[in-house]
């Protein structure tokens, strides 16, 4: 006998889609920490004259590798959530329809005639 709870369907597949927009939008920052950011030593002046660029520009290779590593980690969290999130609306998906087959083919009515 049901406890009466319901899985919206719809709603996982919403949370999965935007789980997937948000994946892209992490490939594409990850691709703009990669190649976008970075820092020729030589911004600093063709010389480098003065005492604290090489300095910023180790400090700066520091944050662009930790930015690249935090993204991926990120990238790799919020795949594992929506590749489970899709496993799990699968399984729900299979037993509503296991239910309505074993209910009589899911139409919820009678097959019968009633006169």
């Amino acid at each position: 006998m049901s406890n009466g709870m319901r899985v919206d369907l719809s709603a996982l597949d919403e949370v999965i889609r935007k789980l997937w927009t948000l994946l892209d939008d992490m490939d594409k920052a990850g691709q703009t920490s990669r190649y976008n950011t970075e820092i020729p030593m030589d911004a600093f002046g063709n010389t480098c004259t003065f005492l604290e660029a090489g300095d910023l520009h180790a400090a700066h290779k520091d944050m662009k590798t930790d930015l690249e590593t935090s993204i991926k980690e990120l990238h790799g969290l919020i795949d594992k959530f929506g590749t489970s999130t899709s496993k799990v609306k699968d399984k729900y998906t299979e037993q509503e329809y296991a239910n309505k087959r074993q209910m009589g083919g899911g139409s919820g009515g009678s097959k019968g005639k009633w006169d």
